[in-house]
């Protein structure tokens, strides 16, 4: 049966997680299913960012040693509950692509440099490729793809020292049996780093159920720590003194205000920070976690799918009728977006047509995003997103589909950022 109005309304009733919508300052008139790229600003975030301004203008320098410096282990220990870790286990810093780095080499060093092969998957974020490239081309390690859809035992052996795999893939949504393949590389004697861009904040994540040992993350999207908000990195209590990270600076030195001249790493998670942090960018990030501390995973979980599902239903009659594809994958595979494709990639030199009509949506306010070849596609945030709201953006999106709107001149011009 079609979802109808009042069935939606009925379930916006009924909702435990409707409270929180009033939490973030969302703009009249949007309906916004993006928060898988960049997430809604909550309101106490805004009032964090203006209360560190102050204090910078009225304690200076002095506000190092009030709550500055430690921000990256303090904000690491808030956000470790979400992420199925302990207290000195995550630590905010830097973003994913340092992050990365620093915990290739460090795996690289605590193993010996015995084993020379870094393993990516294809098809992934390229950001996760391009930086194993990289530190196998400064450290004369191998590079190795794991085309997508491949069988990973086909590719670990003796020689792999690592392996980069995103928890949710950023296309399609698929989400990865965490438990299965960290016990899989670990029978190989390799180590696995998870990437948890689009899984922290999204759904129920336990490192520790799971016996991972290296993670890296964002806070920009699910979390709504805001644009360039700083990343996190993970690494289990028992493998956190395994020698140097190769990206060795100052806040990551045993005495850093010794100024010693030679780099001695910090105990613990701390040997990951590298250099000075922004306060500024840090307090709305505070913030946003600290309101994650009053959110119910499973409720979340239960929500977001069922949004997700409520997208789909009411689209499935024109999605088949035009052509395009759903390629979302079954709920107890997939994370918290939905995903299709227009197959149709339009005229020589020009926007395919899913390209217009994410951008026909984006004009009526209804905010996607889009990703080549031809992907559509949308994140359900449960804290801020209602069921009506998703059942507009269905009837926004069949309106702009039936009536060609999308075929505009102006839904043609591509932007830079897409």
């Amino acid at each position: 049966m079609t979802p109808t109005l009042d069935s939606v309304r009925e379930l916006d009733r009924r909702d435990p997680l409707a409270a929180f919508k009033s939490r973030f300052a969302l703009p009249e008139g949007v309906i916004y299913l993006d928060g898988n790229s960049l997430g809604a600003q909550p309101v106490a975030a805004r009032e964090a960012l203006d209360a560190t301004r102050d204090q910078w203008r009225d304690e200076l320098i002095k506000g190092w040693n009030q709550g500055w410096f430690d921000a990256p282990e303090r904000l690491g220990d808030l956000l470790a509950p979400l992420i199925g870790a302990g207290r000195g286990e995550v630590i905010v810093s830097d973003n994913i692509t340092l992050n990365l780095f620093k915990l290739l080499g460090y795996i690289t060093e605590s193993q010996g440099r015995t084993r020379p092969v870094i393993l990516s998957e294809g098809g992934n974020f390229p950001t996760d490729g391009y930086i194993a490239q990289g530190l196998c081309r400064f450290a004369g390690f191998e590079h190795r793809v794991l085309p997508e859809g491949a069988e990973l035992a086909d590719y670990l052996d003796e020689r792999v020292a690592a392996v980069v795999l995103s928890q949710v893939h950023y296309r399609t949504g698929r989400l990865r049996d965490m438990a299965a393949i960290t016990a899989q590389v670990h029978e190989q004697g390799a180590e696995v780093i998870w990437d948890l861009a689009h899984s922290a904040g999204a759904l129920p994540v336990d490192l520790h159920g799971c016996g991972a040992r290296y993670a890296v993350g964002c806070t920009y999207k699910y979390l709504n720590g805001g644009p360039g908000a700083p990343a996190f990195l993970y690494v289990h209590q028992d493998h956190q003194d395994g020698g140097w990270q190769p990206l060795s600076g100052w806040h990551g030195h045993a005495a850093p205000f010794a100024f010693d001249g030679d780099y001695a790493p910090a105990p613990g998670i701390t040997r990951f920070r590298t250099g000075t942090h922004s306060a500024l960018i840090y307090a709305p990030l505070e913030a946003s976690l600290r309101l994650w501390q009053d959110v119910d995973m499973t409720a979340l979980r239960e929500k977001s799918l069922a949004l997700g599902e409520l997208f789909r239903d009411c689209l499935a009659d024109l999605l088949e009728a035009e052509g395009i594809e759903d390629i979302t994958p079954p709920q107890a595979e997939r994370g918290s977006q939905v995903a299709f494709i227009h197959r149709d990639n339009g005229a020589p030199n020009a926007p395919g047509p899913g390209y217009a009509i994410v951008q026909a949506l984006i004009a009526r306010g209804v905010i996607g995003d889009y990703r080549e070849p031809g992907l559509m596609r949308f994140g359900f945030t449960p804290l801020y997103l209602s069921y009506e709201d998703v059942w507009q953006a269905a009837r926004h999106f069949r309106e702009v589909v039936e009536s060609g709107e999308y075929r505009e001149a102006r839904f043609q011009v591509r932007s830079e950022v897409t």
